[in-house]
């Protein structure tokens, strides 16, 4: 595969569209949920799934049109053990399982995941020791209100509540931990780890640990690039007023801000606002105290009471004046000026490895994203943004009928008007990309569906035509932007009852070995454009499916239409008003369409089976 322009492109020359799905894993070989003791000991070898399997899993995704996939791995599960020290028995396994993706005719780029930075401040990504370093006790965060974690509402036998996680991007430990990783030089410069400056030494471990990945799977074809980081956050960085809570996804729980988080993890007695967030709004509905309890081993203290953030020389903690939005009078993006120079480097770096890799970048959700002049971005950039319709997410519940415009509050009515609502926010993705990015490839990263919604219902009865309408406009949407995507996800080991074994998520189309919702999400689409493409839809009710490109007469290889077999169980009609010949290859499952020498624009529809003649 090779770019050009904002396309990306096969051997051949053919525009290609790349779907699949999200295929890995956040938590080692354990019990749910992974205990947090022994880190050092973490062993990822078996996930996302055993060896002996991962021959029936690709071949399944494959059998959906899944040619791409989205492989997502953490920095823990490379270098759990201490600094410099890789998992070479994972490495070995990891390697196996994608020559096996190869075999079956799957591509993937490798994913550095991480959210809130680690399993120990309630997410995945990076190692324990990252955050003993800087003089965490990993055995405080909890007490401190420097993590929630569900691991310790699953101690106290109460289930964790939806979608909290997020918020331990506001607590102490992932915030701290994000600025330090990017800001490290710059709002405390004097802060080392082993002699060496935080931000490097952060960096520096990251960055070596996926290059270091990647040369030991090097020969692996299957891979066509890495991507620089999952979700990267600001932590603290923008904060004007370290007293208010800002940079906030969703207000639940104890929500502290800033000074509030600083001082409960040093040990003073700090009441923390809790919050609820419903149809209703957000409002604090009690409070959480905090009090003397130090995050800190011995001989260590807050990094921003180091760098005169605040101080309680007198015994009361009191702000300085200080804060993280601007360095010497001059406001900061976090975008601009932290992530973008660290996506530089980790493209160097990755392209020592292989200068062809592509890259896929990342701003924060729902945020700043780094920009480029054109022909400024690294090499081979991808910009692999991510798009949840945030109601469903949140409410785990879904009406096509309704949803509300998170960046107005204002509701939208109508199944037409919602749709257009999901079209028009992949949109602004493409269009700030072709703007602010130098018109590089568009990619969605992520999307998908809670299958846990409406109370479990679905899980009860087997009726999972809410999801299937969800899925299948998510996927017009998609197609309406002719984007390359891949669905979040594929858990292999996902059970109703736990569903994707972290943090009470549920988002798997495969569980208890099965597909869920299936009519809503597998469909037709070109695979590869012998020319280039123009519009796309599909229509799951009726089986029909258009599709327009302009064709190039230069290219030998014929547009590739992928088509499921069970679209198939009719002799499709292949109409076209350009003089293409159509080969249907039902084995295959595709529609081949040969230009034979034709340049112009084309236009092809096909009669496909309708939803209503599939089986269920």
């Amino acid at each position: 595969m090779n770019i050009q322009n904002n396309f990306i492109f096969d051997e051949s020359g053919r525009t290609l569209i790349l779907r699949g799905c999200n295929v890995g894993s956040k938590t080692p070989s354990a019990c749910y949920p992974a205990p947090l003791a022994a880190p050092e000991t973490a062993s990822f070898m078996g996930r996302p799934f055993p060896l002996e399997d991962a021959e029936a899993h690709f071949a399944r995704l494959r059998s959906w049109g899944f040619t791409f996939i989205r492989f997502f791995i953490t920095w823990e599960a490379i270098e759990h053990a201490g600094p410099g020290v890789y998992d070479e028995e994972y490495l070995a396994y990891l390697r196996k399982i994608l020559l096996i993706a190869e075999k079956n005719g799957i591509s993937v780029y490798m994913d550095p995941h991480q959210d809130v930075w680690s399993r120990w401040t309630g997410g995945d990504g990076a190692p324990a020791w990252t955050l003993e370093k800087i003089g965490i006790d990993i055995t405080k965060l909890g007490s401190t209100g420097a993590a929630l974690t569900e691991q310790e509402f699953a101690e106290k036998k109460y289930p964790l509540p939806p979608m909290l996680w997020p918020t331990n991007y506001n607590r102490y430990a992932a915030a701290s931990m994000f600025t330090l990783f990017f800001a490290g030089s710059a709002f405390t410069p004097d802060f080392r780890i082993d002699g060496e400056p935080v931000q490097d030494f952060l960096q520096e471990h990251y960055i070596a640990a996926f290059q270091h990945c990647y040369r030991r799977l090097k020969n692996c074809t299957a891979i066509a690039g890495f991507g620089s980081m999952n979700e990267p956050h600001s932590g603290f960085i923008g904060c004007r007023d370290l007293s208010r809570l800002e940079n906030y996804l969703v207000k639940l729980g104890p929500m502290p801000s800033p000074f509030m988080a600083m001082t409960a993890a040093s040990g003073h007695r700090t009441e923390v606002p809790v919050y609820k967030t419903d149809v209703l709004g957000e409002r604090v509905v009690g409070v959480q105290v905090y009090e003397g309890d130090s995050l800190f081993k011995e001989g260590f203290s807050c990094p921003w009471k180091q760098a005169g953030f605040w101080s309680d020389a007198e015994g009361t903690p009191k702000l300085s004046g200080k804060n993280f939005a601007a360095i010497s009078g001059k406001p900061v993006s976090f975008a601009n000026d932290f992530l973008k120079p660290f996506i530089n480097k980790f493209a160097e770096r990755i392209r020592e490895q292989n200068e062809k890799a592509f890259l896929f970048i990342e701003g924060v959700p729902m945020g700043e994203q780094p920009s480029w002049e054109k022909g400024e971005a690294p090499v081979n950039a991808v910009n692999a943004f991510h798009w949840y319709d945030g109601i469903a997410l949140f409410s785990k519940s879904f009406r096509p009928w309704f949803t509300i415009n998170l960046k107005t509050r204002k509701p939208i009515f109508g199944k037409r008007n919602v749709a257009a609502y999901f079209t028009a926010c992949l949109r602004e993705s493409v269009e700030w990309t072709r703007e602010e990015m130098g018109d590089i490839p568009c990619f969605l990263g992520e999307f998908g569906l809670p299958f846990d919604m409406n109370k479990r219902k679905a899980f009860k009865t087997g009726d999972y035509r809410v999801h299937e309408t969800a899925l299948s406009m998510y996927y017009d949407a998609v197609d309406a932007n002719l984007l390359h995507s891949t669905i979040w996800n594929y858990t292999a080991d996902n059970v109703n009852m736990e569903g994707d074994r972290w943090n009470g998520e549920d988002l798997s189309i495969f569980s208890e070995n099965k597909p869920r919702a299936i009519r809503g999400w597998l469909r037709p689409y070109p695979m590869a454009t012998a020319g280039t493409p123009l519009r796309l839809s599909w229509n799951r009710k009726t089986g029909f499916f258009s599709y327009t490109f302009n064709a190039d007469p230069s290219i030998a290889q014929p547009t590739e239409i992928f088509v499921p077999a069970a679209y198939l169980n009719d002799m499709p009609l292949v109409i076209t008003d350009a003089p293409l010949e159509s080969i249907i290859d039902t084995a295959a499952q595709r529609i081949y369409l040969h230009n034979n020498s034709f340049s112009g624009q084309a236009e092809v529809h096909l009669q496909l089976t309708p939803l209503a003649k599939l089986p269920n």
